[in-house]
């Protein structure tokens, strides 16, 4: 009896979990009756946001992958020799008659991609073809320059400052090229290594007749270099800029040249740089 019991008390407990399961469905169902086409058209809808969100990113992929093709390109066409008289022997590649035949070239494939593409590729893109300029139309050319300065794009606005400093260098604009080393150099975020800049700025001091100053500016380079230290304690290896530093400073005094500390001793089977 009490077998019969128990058994009889776990039926009406499944029942009871059973009618309370299907009055939940009958009232979602309910909810659900005639609802069906909106709840297909937003399935249908995220569906096909999801669809639109994909080829988006694959375009934009390949857009990414078209602009940086056609911009290594166009910077080919600015790294091309320029080669005038005999050709050099055995050298099949192109070449250009003249600077202003190649820079034509050059700022006609820059101004493209600034043309057919967006942001980052269009901002490099202009700033190349304005560096180009200077060969072509010089006041133009330093006129982009100027106003790329002012970019928003922080890397774009340092290159083209030191383009732009570097031609008023040449220009025997010392006064504003100083000045633009000079904020450069007061970046923290620059885009263009200190030591070149410092290599630039000495050089400016120079040609204004500001020798000391140079000098002061080569030998905190150099002594820097000879004190770096990699990671594992040994002595880092002289680079170009701090080589050409190093000569200069020579040059310019031999007496502040040997007060600099001693240069390091490359490590036993190291190749010289």
């Amino acid at each position: 009896m009490a077998r019969t019991t128990k058994k009889r008390a776990k039926q009406l407990k499944h029942d009871k979990f059973r009618d309370t399961t299907f009055d939940v469905y009958g009232r979602l169902s309910h909810r659900v009756e005639g609802r069906e086409r909106t709840l297909l058209y937003a399935l249908a809808g995220v569906v096909a946001l999801v669809a639109l969100l994909l080829a988006f990113g694959w375009w934009r992929g390949r857009q990414a992958e078209a602009a940086s093709t056609a911009l290594g390109k166009a910077i080919e066409i600015a790294d091309t020799p320029v080669v005038t008289g005999t050709p050099v022997p055995g050298n099949t590649g192109p070449t250009f008659a003249s600077e202003k035949e190649r820079a034509q070239k050059a700022v006609e494939a820059f101004q493209k991609v600034q043309h057919d593409y967006g942001s980052p590729y269009s901002d490099l893109a202009r700033y190349f073809a304005a560096a180009n300029l200077l060969t072509l139309d010089r006041p133009k050319g330093l006129s982009e320059l100027e106003a790329l300065s002012k970019s928003g794009d922080a890397d774009v606005a340092a290159r083209s400052k030191f383009a732009l400093a570097q031609a008023l260098e040449s220009d025997a604009q010392y006064d504003r090229a100083a000045a633009l080393y000079n904020e450069l150099l007061a970046d923290k975020n620059r885009s263009v290594s200190e030591n070149t800049l410092k290599l630039r700025l000495a050089a400016v001091y120079e040609k204004q007749g500001k020798r000391d100053e140079a000098v002061n500016i080569l030998f905190q380079m150099v002594e820097a270099a000879r004190k770096a230290q990699g990671k594992d304690g040994k002595p880092l290896p002289e680079t170009g800029i701090t080589r050409s530093a190093s000569d200069k400073l020579q040059e310019l005094s031999p007496e502040r040249f040997a007060k600099l500390p001693e240069e390091p001793k490359p490590a036993p089977g190291a190749l010289p740089f």
